[in-house]
């Protein structure tokens, strides 16, 4: 009769057992999350033919390429460009890659008295886009200066297509 019992009481022991244990991490599971970032020269790249880009249109126009952060990675201001558009595309930058989507998409989305446009930082007018390469968000591209956001827009596309490719082989 003991030995009828014994396989029970060897799978209640080791289900106790399993229970209080805390649980074991194998080895090829690691503990972090790796995070792709933009290299500064591919930021840069990004920024050179945005302006480039907006010139051929005929316009100055000031461009800032933020990390996934929201942190300013490259500034560039064209000569002729006015000061403002420094924070602006940097803002412009930044709410594009918080929401993930150009900002031109975004356009009569939020409205009435308590908006999300009212938080400082935010701009919802078009001239920004996100950089996303493959589901992941790498930074976003600001300008500020054309006649209109939909050019500043074009431009962005421009700096982002200049290296889409390379990003996505990766």
């Amino acid at each position: 009769m003991f030995m009828k019992f014994l396989p029970m009481k060897l799978v209640l022991v080791l289900l106790l057992g399993s229970l209080s244990s805390p649980p074991v991490i194998a080895e090829d599971q690691s503990m972090t999350v790796p995070i792709k970032r933009l290299k500064l020269e591919t930021a840069l790249q990004i920024a050179q033919a945005t302006i480039e880009q907006c010139r051929k249109e005929g316009v100055q126009i000031a461009v800032t390429v933020v990390d996934r952060g929201g942190h300013a990675q490259v500034v560039l201001r064209d000569v002729l460009a006015m000061d403002i558009t420094l924070p602006v595309s940097k803002q412009k930058a930044h709410t594009a890659m918080v929401f993930n989507t150009p900002l031109s998409q975004l356009k009569g989305r939020f409205t009435g008295s308590y908006e999300v446009a009212k938080l400082d930082g935010l701009i919802l007018s078009a001239g920004g886009i996100p950089i996303n390469i493959g589901g992941s968000i790498l930074g976003g591209i600001g300008v500020s200066g054309a006649p209109s956001g939909e050019l500043d827009e074009k431009c962005a596309m421009a700096g982002l297509d200049a290296v889409r490719d390379d990003l996505e082989m990766e």
